[in-house]
């Protein structure tokens, strides 16, 4: 079966949180299955530069707009994942991120860069390629969202399926909302802007696209796929989704391990597993000096590995923190998003150098020493549809301490007296987005901590859990064969 997926970012090239873990890992679990999977990718610098063995497939320069347009394909380094690369310079030639300028503001273009990416999509879907054309289309967030709806047009248009289509929400918060007047540049129907169709409020909502016009939608774990069917998480799109619950799957994100596994991790001082933990310990160790906190082995080292958001919960954190220091433990973070949060935590650790590192950006190798390095790992979301660092984090015996909400509660069970004995505990949680549920459960880790044998225990326990993207390919695939339009 050929398959394209449709993103913005491909780790490991190009990721500014989860959403690039996921594509870049599922490509390869699907290849392995016997999918013929491309995928097709904004050329943003990193991603433009780092495809190797490019070359031309088609100038479609003047086809969607006066635009230069070349679409370029290449493979992904290290990998026989094959990659289309839309090299517009007017839309995507800008450093930095890429979704918004130095100043943290969105490119006023946004809407035009990516509608380019699902008019090539559906390019591609219509047989644009002569050597390939996919099956099924997959489609990742709002950046892709329009790829649905480009493909349900030539469907009205030709009275023909191009290609079976799958949606996935990977963050519902970000649904990609433009004003009104957009609509005329997208090239689209004017009947696609109303009630069933862009239309959300009077605006655009390339998200809602993707939504109401894919064949199957899915998000990242089955308690999200629960969740946004409900106003407190539905982020207005409830109705919308529960309408189509029969055609929503929560399908578990994965971990690759050729990428996180402490066995063979070759960004870590030590390696080390289940069975032997002194090379934990050791990572412990060089991080604590390398991050000039105090070299304490008895002190719970709890590390933050995040996006600076009020979604992530860091809020908590740092309330948290004065309790979690005179407790005895540290706090090592890395992470960047909110001035005011990262100046809030910058504070806290020129007061207590000794107790609390910050790092604000983000540094790959370091995250991959944090993980490896802290005994805990802290995830405190208002709402998670999957979340990555826990289950990096139970992977690493580094237990997590989250929000039971989302991808979280599917992937962590608290260390409560029954879980113990049954041998099934993997961390802490807490119901409740409040600093006494959160601080109730820092006690709970306090209290494992002092207690090394049930410690050990617990982070065996986390170490066994398979989130593999095996199982997460087999099911994608599964959705693929009942709505891929015949060889």
């Amino acid at each position: 079966m050929r398959v394209l997926q449709v993103c913005a970012e491909l780790y490991p090239l190009l990721k500014t949180g989860g959403l690039a873990d996921v594509t870049g890992a599922l490509p390869p679990a699907l290849a392995l299955l016997g999918c013929d999977t491309r995928v097709l990718v904004p050329g943003f610098p990193a991603l433009r530069d780092g495809i190797v063995e490019q070359q031309l497939v088609t100038d479609l320069s003047g086809r969607f707009g006066p635009e230069t347009v070349r679409l370029y394909c290449g493979l992904l380094p290290g990998s026989a994942v094959m990659v289309y690369v839309i090299d517009a310079p007017q839309f995507y030639d800008r450093p930095g991120n890429p979704y918004y300028d130095s100043e943290g503001r969105d490119y006023p273009d946004n809407d035009r860069r990516f509608a380019l990416l699902g008019r090539v999509a559906a390019w591609l879907a219509e047989g644009g390629d002569s050597w390939w054309q996919p099956q099924v289309v997959h489609a990742h967030d709002w950046h892709a969202g329009l790829a649905m709806a480009y493909l349900k047009a030539r469907e009205h248009q030709t009275g023909r399926r191009l290609a079976g289509t799958v949606y996935t929400v990977h963050n519902l918060a970000y649904q990609g909302i433009f004003s009104d007047w957009s609509f005329g540049a997208l090239g689209l129907p004017d009947y696609f802007f109303n009630l069933y169709g862009l239309e959300y409020h009077g605006q655009v909502s390339f998200m809602k696209a993707g939504l109401y016009y894919a064949d199957k939608l899915t998000t990242v774990s089955p308690t999200y796929a629960r969740e946004i069917q409900r106003p407190e998480q539905g982020c207005g799109m409830d109705g919308l989704l529960a309408s189509r619950a029969h055609d929503l799957h929560g399908i578990m994100n994965g971990v690759d391990p050729a990428v996180w596994n402490p066995v063979s991790d070759r960004l870590l001082p030590a390696n080390y597993d289940a069975a032997d933990l002194s090379g934990k310990a050791a990572c412990k160790r060089e991080l604590q000096a390398a991050l000039g906190l105090a070299q304490r082995a008895d002190a719970p080292l709890f590390c933050v590995v995040s996006r600076l958001a009020e979604q992530k919960g860091l809020n908590l954190v740092l309330a948290g923190l004065p309790a979690l220091v005179a407790r005895g433990g540290q706090l090592a973070l890395l992470g960047s998003g909110d001035p005011g949060m990262e100046a809030a935590f910058l504070d806290a650790a020129r007061a207590n150098p000794a107790a609390v590192a910050v790092k604000i950006g983000y540094d790959e190798a370091l995250s991959h020493r944090l993980i490896a390095g802290a005994d805990a790992i802290l995830v405190p979301s208002r709402f998670e549809p999957c979340g990555l660092t826990q289950l990096y984090g139970l992977a690493y015996g580094t237990l997590p301490l989250v929000h039971r909400v989302g991808g979280l509660a599917d992937s962590v069970v608290d260390c409560s007296l029954e879980n113990l004995a049954e041998d099934r505990a993997t961390g802490c949680t807490f119901d409740g987005f409040t600093l006494e549920a959160y601080e109730a459960a820092l006690r709970r880790a306090f209290a494992l901590f002092a207690r090394p044998d049930d410690l050990a225990q617990v982070q065996r326990c986390a170490m066994r859990q398979q989130f593999s993207w095996d199982v997460a390919a087999r099911q994608y695939l599964a959705l693929y064969e009942q709505v891929a339009v015949p060889a």
